[in-house]
């Protein structure tokens, strides 16, 4: 039986999940901006669906600027979701190991899920609430909020609370099944690796192996998730109200008229956002720890 395993100090995990977010956030926000505007377009619309060539037309036509339209919010958003994800997951993760420190695949996917699901209220709901509002405004003929902190103010105010919360249970249900797929896959994989290669659990991997362990985890979860995600981004839309009556009033109205596929629209740019947000968080996470200790 091998030594128990050093646990993370929990202010440790929320200034390191903390770290990670925001500068995860700030490099990959333009795949994040793609997605939401192509889970926004009408069925009847001639815009491109190509993530790529839809990023290019927007900061050609408007600038790279415009690929940033409610940035700070989701940077704010996935500093404060980061930090309180890996706070939770590590603080469920102490009660649900056995006495070596190890944590088993279902155990990893509960505390993933709880993490998610206590992300979801604190922190992601309102920024992604903020985000959909500013990228939706942004593309109407006459945006009503100008970009910068005042126009963010403004918007905050027309919300309200209600508005902020828009989406509570799509986000949710979002945020828990992201987190327990990624951070379970992720807990699970990298100790069947640090057993593998004799690496002690307190120790983290490589670099190199963090980064490409991270990007996995991201893949499963965009393909698992991706339904949720384009019912929260409609739910969060400013004319969502006047559109849909409930998260499964919405889930019913996309699948009956748009089809099924529909619910993978914005598949491929949140595929490359959460390729690179897995590996960058992950990687920098774990460095972060070291650097922390």
């Amino acid at each position: 039986m091998g030594a128990p395993v050093k646990k993370p100090d929990p202010f440790h995990s929320f200034i390191a999940g903390g770290v990670a977010g925001a500068i995860e956030g700030v490099v990959t926000y333009p795949f994040e901006f793609a997605k939401t505007r192509l889970q926004l377009v009408d069925k009847s619309s001639k815009m491109s669906r190509n993530p790529l060539v839809l990023i290019y037309t927007v900061a050609k036509t408007q600038g790279v600027s415009a690929l940033y339209v409610g940035c700070p919010a989701f940077v704010v958003g996935n500093t404060a979701k980061a930090s309180v994800r890996f706070l939770g997951f590590d603080a469920i993760k102490r009660v649900l190991a056995d006495k070596d420190g190890k944590l088993s695949g279902p155990r990893g996917v509960i505390a993933g899920l709880g993490a998610g699901l206590l992300e979801s209220v604190l922190a992601v709901t309102p920024a992604e609430a903020i985000k959909t509002a500013k990228i939706d405004d942004k593309q109407s003929l006459k945006p009503k909020y100008q970009d910068g902190v005042r126009g963010t103010f403004r918007l905050i105010k027309d919300l309200g609370v209600k508005g902020l919360y828009s989406g509570l249970l799509p986000v949710a249900m979002r945020q828990g099944a992201n987190s327990a797929v990624r951070l379970g896959s992720y807990s699970k994989i990298k100790g069947v690796l640090q057993d593998w290669s004799n690496t002690p659990r307190d120790k983290p991997l490589s670099s190199g192996m963090t980064f490409l362990l991270g990007a996995f985890a991201g893949i499963v979860t965009v393909y698992t998730t991706m339904p949720i995600d384009t019912v929260k981004t409609r739910m969060q839309s400013l004319d969502a109200t006047k559109q849909y009556s409930s998260t499964l009033n919405c889930f019913v109205k996309i699948f009956r008229n748009e089809g099924l596929m529909t619910f993978w629209k914005g598949a491929t740019p949140r595929l490359g956002r959460l390729i690179l947000s897995g590996g960058i968080v992950f990687t920098i996470y774990e460095k972060m720890l070291v650097v922390l200790a």
